[in-house]
């Protein structure tokens, strides 16, 4: 097992806060102005896009082990209207897809 060096500690607590000072300033910056509905209707969806632009090219250029976990995430989230638990059954489907495969 390899040693944890200083400098990738470092590094990852880097970006922590980094990550952490842009989230906590853009709830700072958006409890400051006044939204319209459309704007506000388009931040509820942008989780659900980013999602989306993230898995869609793995699911287009994967196999049938990922074409069948895509399924089995869009049952799950159109019956539970849950989207962590639908990538949660997806990741599980497309391991057990893969294994059977």
């Amino acid at each position: 097992m390899s040693e944890l060096r200083p400098v990738v500690v470092a590094v990852i607590f880097g970006m922590a806060l980094v990550t952490y000072i842009t989230k906590a300033s853009g709830l700072w910056l958006l409890g400051r102005i006044n939204l319209s509905e459309r704007l506000e209707a388009g931040l509820q969806i942008l989780p659900g896009a980013i999602i989306v632009s993230i898995l869609a090219p793995e699911l287009v250029s994967g196999g049938p082990a990922e074409l069948a976990a895509g399924g089995v995430v869009l049952v799950v989230a159109w019956r539970t209207d849950n989207v962590l638990l639908a990538l949660g059954c997806g990741v599980g489907a497309v391991l057990l897809f893969r294994s059977l495969g």
